[in-house]
């Protein structure tokens, strides 16, 4: 194997989540071997992405619309707002088609150790809409990790003494677990078994 644009391309595909330097070698030489079907396809679908894709001002989430799809849309319920970390969430709820609500996307979790605090997350955008007046229920969707329940114990507070519901996923989530590697069923479980915080 040899050439420096090559192995860019292995280094490049390296860093995406879930390949390693020997599945990136393997995308790669895939890639080369068939230039009209996969990687010309690939190069013109990144050139479209980087140009077009852009993040919702009013949730966070990605779309090629400003505000994106799932805020446009007028059968959705906008009493429900469903806080979710980060976008992965939030394709994963709705890949199941089981929330028709908004969403919010904050960004991550607070996290005292990698220096994450609520001033990095988009807390602040979210207290403003609840603030509003149009939700009813905001339903704290984050990941049953110390830093998830952490960041949904400080959202609550935020929260307090407005005149809303604020609910967590109730069973089916496991202890620990992400919501991008749930299965629709699980989430489904969670999303109906929500309770008050």
């Amino acid at each position: 194997m040899g050439g420096s644009d090559i192995e860019r391309l292995i280094q490049a595909l390296a860093r995406l989540p879930g390949l390693g330097p020997r599945s990136a070698r393997r995308a790669a030489l895939a890639l080369l071997k068939r230039r009209d079907v996969l990687l010309q396809p690939l190069i013109e679908a990144l050139a479209a992405a980087a140009a077009n894709v852009r993040s919702c001002s009013e949730c966070g989430n990605l779309d090629t619309a400003d505000p994106c799809a799932v805020c446009s849309d007028a059968k959705r319920d906008g009493g429900l707002l469903c806080v979710v970390e980060d976008v992965a969430d939030l394709w994963a709820l709705e890949r199941s088609g089981l929330f028709r609500g908004r969403y919010h996307v904050l960004g991550g979790t607070l996290s005292a150790l990698d220096g994450v605090g609520p001033e990095d997350l988009r807390i602040g955008g979210l207290v403003r809409r609840v603030g509003a007046g149009t939700t009813r229920e905001v339903i704290l969707a984050l990941s049953a990790t110390v830093e998830g329940q952490t960041t949904a114990h400080y959202i609550a507070d935020r929260l307090k003494g407005l005149a809303i519901i604020v609910s967590g996923l109730g069973h089916g989530v496991p202890v620990g677990g992400e919501l991008n590697y749930l299965d629709d069923g699980t989430l489904d479980a969670a999303l109906k078994a929500r309770r008050p915080l």
